[in-house]
């Protein structure tokens, strides 16, 4: 059984830069499509990129231009760079497989933009 463990979040500043790591343990994650998910208090988790094996890459129109995922699937670990961030980005970020598994659950770390 896959796990992931995510980590990176934390406070920055708006306009400011933070790195999420996601690595999995177990096999099977280098042919698979990864995604990055958020949830802001009192909303929807929202989708906000997604990688697949081969790196193609696609993102959310909120955060295209500022936000690059990449992966790295000799360490089974795939990244969310980001950028300019604004206040509004502010949510639990959350990594799991693409499309979302049903039922599933992902683990998430908390990004804060704020001055």
């Amino acid at each position: 059984q896959v796990q992931l463990v995510v980590s990176g979040g934390g406070l920055v500043q708006p306009g400011g830069s933070l790195r999420l790591s996601c690595a999995a343990s177990g096999s099977g994650f280098g042919i698979s499509t990864m995604g990055w998910y958020r949830q802001a208090p009192g909303k929807q988790r929202e989708w906000v990129a997604s990688i697949t094996w081969s790196g193609i890459t696609v993102y959310a129109d909120s955060v295209k231009g500022r936000f690059t995922v990449s992966r790295n699937n000799a360490e089974n670990t795939v990244y969310l760079q980001m950028n300019s961030l604004k206040p509004e980005d502010t949510a639990v970020y959350i990594c799991n497989w693409h499309p979302w598994p049903p039922g599933s659950w992902g683990q998430g770390t908390q990004v804060t933009v704020s001055s």
